[in-house]
């Protein structure tokens, strides 16, 4: 690759909250999800890059320009009784897309998981996205199509954590 095509990955800073937020909504409106972002500048910071962050974010840099970011969390198999990587938004820029930088980004994903000696690495991926699903199982990865996803929010989730009387 010429120095003008080649990724670098890195772990974002504070300075790149703006670029975190600018890909998040660009990745909610490409999923037709803009109405459920809430995600601000400050949330960002505390809950990425505060003392006690609950997720980390790798951005993807091309000569200084950001044109992609995973964010992700460890968590837990009990079945393997190791933890596990679970990437929760994989994003590039649709200018960029088709250069690889998605698989460089999930490569560079899949040695940290090594590194922090994960048993998995795992993500969803909506049904309909039939690019990202022809994409993930190219790098490897086994679409589980037996599993669903259980989601409380919002009002539903409250009423959940309340004990009954």
């Amino acid at each position: 690759m010429s120095g003008s095509t080649t990724l670098s990955i890195r772990p974002a800073t504070e300075a790149d909250i703006p670029v975190i937020l600018e890909m998040v909504k660009a990745l909610a409106v490409y999923e037709k999800m803009l109405d459920e972002v809430t995600a601000t500048p400050d949330r960002i910071r505390e809950s990425l890059l505060g003392p006690s962050p609950h997720a980390h974010t790798a951005l993807g840099e091309v000569q200084g320009e950001a044109v992609g970011i995973a964010i992700y969390f460890f968590n837990y198999s009990t079945f393997l009784s190791r933890r596990g990587l679970y990437l929760e938004d994989l994003f590039v820029k649709e200018a960029f897309r088709g250069r690889g930088y998605g698989g460089q980004i999930l490569r560079y994903l899949a040695r940290v998981a090594v590194e922090n000696e994960c048993g998995r690495f795992e993500w969803t991926v909506l049904d309909w996205n039939q690019p990202a699903i022809k994409f993930y199982e190219k790098m490897g990865a086994r679409v589980l199509k037996e599993w669903r996803i259980c989601r409380v929010t919002d009002d539903a989730l409250a009423a959940l954590g309340v004990e009954p009387e």
